[in-house]
């Protein structure tokens, strides 16, 4: 991969994680940390609500025109199916250093949460598909 794909690639994932917090923040979640990293794997977003703390996994795609795009070809294209097996488990794990770190205590009720954004870059629009509780 050259040098100015993988600039455009971080400029669209920096991009949709800062579309998928404001989405979060518009539905009344606190957002309390992005981009947590560790050696092991990254957490997007982690994010409150209604007493419940959210790992969020944000997944981004570039596409032209979204205006234009079908609902069903929104439905069929799934970004978030790009969270495989591996991914979770590197998941799980900086989720439980960030527990452990932040001292959070061991009665809180925690979930992982994916945001599916669709970017329209050249017309400044996005859409977004929002997946609560996946099952580990």
């Amino acid at each position: 991969m050259n040098n100015s794909v993988k600039k455009h690639r971080q400029y669209v994932g920096k991009l949709g994680e800062d579309v998928a917090s404001l989405f979060l923040m518009k539905q009344q979640f606190d957002v309390i940390d992005r981009n947590y990293l560790k050696k092991w794997g990254e957490i997007d977003i982690v994010a409150k609500k209604g007493g419940v703390l959210r790992f969020v996994e944000v997944k981004t795609v570039s596409r032209e025109n979204i205006r234009n795009v079908s609902q069903e070809t929104l439905n069929s294209d799934r970004p978030e199916e790009n969270v495989h097996p591996w991914k979770i488990k590197r998941l799980y794990r900086t989720i439980q250093s960030y527990l452990a770190e932040k001292n959070v205590s061991g009665e809180t009720l925690w979930q992982i949460d994916i945001v599916a954004v669709f970017l329209d870059v050249k017309n400044k629009e996005a859409k977004i598909r929002f997946t609560e509780n996946i099952v580990l």
